[in-house]
């Protein structure tokens, strides 16, 4: 059996932001752009990886959520600490520079960590904590 990763969810707060920085600055295509009831889901992923996506939605939407519930979702998603993705480059220092001159939201600079990786840190539009990792 071979089991892949299609697709994954990460929420965004403002989809022309999240189009903007998912497209703009980190160069993924656009595969979907879905509208519903006001709300909207974008499906982006890396040009030269077809078969992986990210599936940008709205969070909260959910039935059975309540409203203190959505809030604190929301406050989690703002702070960094309701979901993540971690990415990789073989240039990490280099493509940290490009996307910190594009004037994303930099959580920590390019690091050695002590568990043997190369990485940075910086936030999406909505808050989401984005792990850019060297790859060896």
């Amino acid at each position: 059996m071979t089991i892949t990763i299609h697709s994954s969810f990460l929420p965004q707060t403002d989809p022309d932001a999240a189009l903007g920085f998912y497209r703009d600055a980190l160069g993924f295509e656009v595969r979907n752009d879905v509208g519903y009831e006001g709300l909207r889901w974008l499906t982006v992923g890396p040009a030269d990886q077809p078969d992986t996506n990210i599936v940008l939605y709205p969070p909260a939407v959910e039935s059975g959520i309540t409203d203190d519930e959505r809030r604190t979702i929301l406050e989690m998603i703002a702070k960094g600490t309701y979901a993540s993705l971690l990415l990789a480059t073989p240039d990490v220092d280099a493509e940290f520079a490009r996307l910190e001159a594009l004037g994303v939201d930099v959580v920590q600079e390019p690091m050695d960590q002590p568990y043997g990786v190369r990485d940075a840190a910086f936030r999406d539009p909505a808050g989401n904590m984005i792990r850019l990792q060297q790859r060896p």
